[in-house]
């Protein structure tokens, strides 16, 4: 059984930080379908300027884009390290499994809005969470249904 312990992004961002000081990377489920250049290596949700050329917003935020089925999981990697401006991430380095003739050698960057957008899931260790969060973390888990889209990267 795979459990997930539902936090904040921004506290979310701040374990993966943690966990990158020290030395070690962390394994994260996103989706990749949205917003990236797979040859530069780009994963940026501001890339493209769909509004201004087509008049259209076609933003969803997280919470609808699961429940519209527009978005979910679909693709795992590793977060190697991070650029921070006065304490807050402003961009990622990723590691990615698609081959070193991709990306910048098989790394790519993703913006912390991509990041808050499409990034679902992250393993960081439990030593890094509050007496609060470990707390939640052991109490019963409420099991999702076999169709929710939070298990899709759980096998």
């Amino acid at each position: 059984m795979v459990t997930h312990l539902n936090l904040k992004m921004d506290r979310l961002k701040e374990l993966v930080i943690k966990q990158l000081k020290d030395g070690h990377i962390v394994w994260f489920g996103s989706d990749v379908g949205f917003y990236g250049d797979r040859e530069t290596g780009i994963w940026d949700d501001r890339l493209f300027d769909y509004d201004s050329a087509l008049g259209l917003d076609f933003k969803m935020d997280k919470g609808e884009a699961l429940d519209y089925r527009a978005s979910a999981m679909n693709h795992a990697m590793c977060i190697t390290g991070v650029a921070l401006k006065n304490g807050k991430a402003t961009k990622w380095k990723i590691e990615n499994s698609w081959g070193t003739d991709r990306g910048e050698k098989g790394y790519y960057y993703m913006s912390s809005s991509w990041f808050d957008h499409f990034v679902y899931q992250a393993v960081v260790d439990k030593k890094y969470l509050s007496e609060a969060e470990l707390k939640a973390y052991s109490s019963k888990p409420i099991e999702l249904k076999p169709w929710d889209p939070m298990g899709s990267l759980a096998d």
